[in-house]
């Protein structure tokens, strides 16, 4: 039967079409995106290769041009993202076996207390002079010393964030585990990477908001008569907020700007909605976070064939790798059990352990001793100025932890509980905790200089500005991960707003805003080092400050000064965290645990 040929051209079937056409055609459109994203991060490792591995640059002048900032931007965000990294590789690594080893976990989490209270600049000499020496005919050299400086500026929260959620997994999960045999493979993977997901996002953007902040001193600083300048943004700005350029300093800041907000909109925001459902709930929340980008590589063909052929058989090798080793292992231990020779391995482990303990003890007492002839070389005033700027850095560090728990507490706590305000907010934090408060500290010291103020009040300023993030993004993570069943009993018994504070709210952020709070703490203590001490227009500020003894000893190689300086501020960071912090600790393991 000839129909006629109007009947083809009824709208309905060119709608229908048409749609059929945008279906087949969408998937492409993804795959290639992909593509593109994966073609530029090869151009990338290609360019950063062949400068680090180029020949080292005796001075380097950092160029005030608007036209040098995309060269700059992107070696520091190539600098920024290889410290992120690491610091992620080591908290994970670190947590895991601080929460699994009573034997040392104590020591460990002391250790961790002792790490993040020594500022940046400490880390400085040793750091970069084994880099150098390391690399001495390529500039890849003075780059890792760089990157791990910025390291050390970023991982500590991770770790304790990491540290802390392993701790506070509900025991029933624990034993779900145990029942069902998971290796330690498996039960890393499916149960505590996934529990410690959303607290280890929202310190990685506290974290790279710190590296941003630290970025300055890690790419522009001087050790003696020694000059370390690296090419970066962090250098530009540095450059033109001690020459007073302000239209310098407003192009580097608006390109950090720009940075940050596609930082967040490709890196942050996919991994936050991600995220969302790793949150410990009975039910489902009726709110879910979104992001394109995550939608497009979900939905990229590509990337799903790639998965299914690939990660998932890989991850499945992996896991039953694991787990055929577990049973191996057990069997091994049964049979050792019943083996009469088992006596003598087992003293034969025990000699080789005390022989690495004894090696391990004298290499610490060997570096103790040069530290003590090191340390002999300090005078009796020069020890009084120490502890007089001890007292007043304490004072300080104080008074800004203080000040942004007042509002970072109510703040994130909104935030947490409303996607859509998140959407809105949670970019405009994560912008204005990588500006660096350096490039924006010289405006405000001069505003202050002008209202009868000082660099004893502008420190103050200083600190709050570089450590109040980390108390507002773990209160964010920890409103996050209250599970929204909670939320509606709270609603349907109609709790009052006092009763929904007491009662949810801050026993569900209390393991988290303990987190922030000790290291927005340690923070403190290092901003201290640009806090106390800055060069403006060719002279030094400094106030009275432990930080501003630190610097000063830099700038001028006394390391017999620098050295007794962060003995003092690691043991007082340590004594407040013994005295303070860890009793919080071990109270929000107990008592504001989820689960029974």
């Amino acid at each position: 039967m000839n129909f006629p040929d109007s009947f083809s051209n009824i709208p309905g079937r060119e709608t229908m079409a048409r749609s059929q056409v945008l279906r087949r055609s969408w998937p492409v459109v993804l795959d290639l995106c992909v593509a593109g994203i994966g073609l530029a991060c090869f151009y990338g490792v290609v360019q950063i290769a062949k400068y680090w591995f180029g020949h080292p640059v005796p001075e380097i002048t950092i160029s005030l041009s608007p036209r040098a900032l995309p060269r700059y931007a992107f070696y520091s965000v190539v600098r920024i993202g290889l410290a992120y990294v690491l610091s992620l590789l080591f908290a994970v690594a670190y947590g895991y076996i601080a929460a699994y080893n009573k034997r040392i976990e104590a020591l460990m989490i002391a250790g961790l207390d002792i790490l993040q209270s020594i500022p940046v600049l400490s880390f400085l000499p040793g750091v970069m002079l084994a880099m150098v020496a390391l690399f001495p005919t390529r500039q890849i050299g003075v780059e890792m010393g760089a990157i791990l400086l910025i390291f050390t500026g970023q991982v500590w929260n991770m770790a304790f964030s990491f540290y802390s959620s392993l701790k506070s997994i509900p025991r029933e999960l624990m034993e779900a585990s145990g029942i069902y045999k998971f290796s330690r493979w498996q039960r890393l993977v499916q149960l505590e990477l996934p529990y410690a997901a959303i607290g280890l996002v929202w310190n990685s953007m506290v974290s790279v908001a710190g590296g941003w902040f630290f970025l300055m001193a890690c790419e522009m600083f001087v050790l003696g008569t020694r000059d370390f300048r690296l090419p970066g943004l962090g250098s530009y700005l540095q450059t033109a907020a001690g020459v007073g350029n302000l239209t310098a300093i407003t192009w580097g800041l608006v390109t950090m700007i720009a940075i940050i907000v596609a930082t967040d909109q490709l890196i942050w925001r996919p991994v936050i909605a991600w995220s969302d459902k790793f949150k410990f709930e009975q039910g489902q929340s009726s709110t879910r976070i979104s992001s394109p980008l995550l939608h497009l590589l979900q939905h990229s063909r590509g990337l799903r064939t790639l998965r299914h052929h690939t990660v998932d058989p890989l991850g499945e090798s992996i896991n039953q790798f694991f787990a055929e080793g577990r049973k191996q292992r057990i069997t091994k231990q049964m049979a050792q059990a019943a083996n009469s020779s088992n006596g003598r391995e087992t003293r034969w482990m025990g000699l080789l352990r005390w022989a690495m303990l004894v090696a391990l003890s004298a290499s610490v007492l060997y570096a103790a001793l040069h530290a003590l002839t090191l340390l002999q070389q300090v005078h009796g005033p020069e020890f009084a100025g120490i502890m007089k700027g001890a007292l007043a850095t304490f004072l300080r560090v104080n008074t800004a932890l203080l000040l942004a728990s007042v509002w970072t507490i109510p703040a994130g706590v909104a935030i947490g509980f409303h996607p859509r305000l998140a959407r809105i907010a949670q970019p405009l934090a994560q912008i204005a905790a990588s500006v660096p408060a350096t490039a924006l500290f010289p405006v405000l010291l001069l505003a202050l200089v002008q209202m009868g103020g000082g660099l004893g009040i502008g420190s103050i300023a200083l600190m709050l500005l570089g450590t109040q993030w980390y108390i507002l993004f773990n209160v964010i993570a920890g409103a996050m991960a209250i599970p929204t069943d909670l939320r509606e009993v709270a609603e349907m018994f109609r709790f009052s707003t006092a009763q929904r504070w007491k009662t949810v709210i801050l026993p569900g952020i209390f393991p988290y805003l303990i987190t922030g709070l000790v290291t927005a703490s340690g923070g403190a203590w290092n901003a201290s080092i640009i806090a106390e001490y800055f060069r403006l227009k060719n002279q030094t500020l400094q106030t009275v400050g432990l930080g501003a003894v630190i610097s000063a000893a830099t700038d001028s190689g006394q390391f017999q000064i620098l050295l007794l300086a962060t003995i003092v501020m690691a043991m007082m960071v340590v004594t407040i965290n013994r005295l303070v912090w860890r009793p919080l600790y071990r109270l929000a393991e107990t008592r504001y645990k989820l689960g029974d």
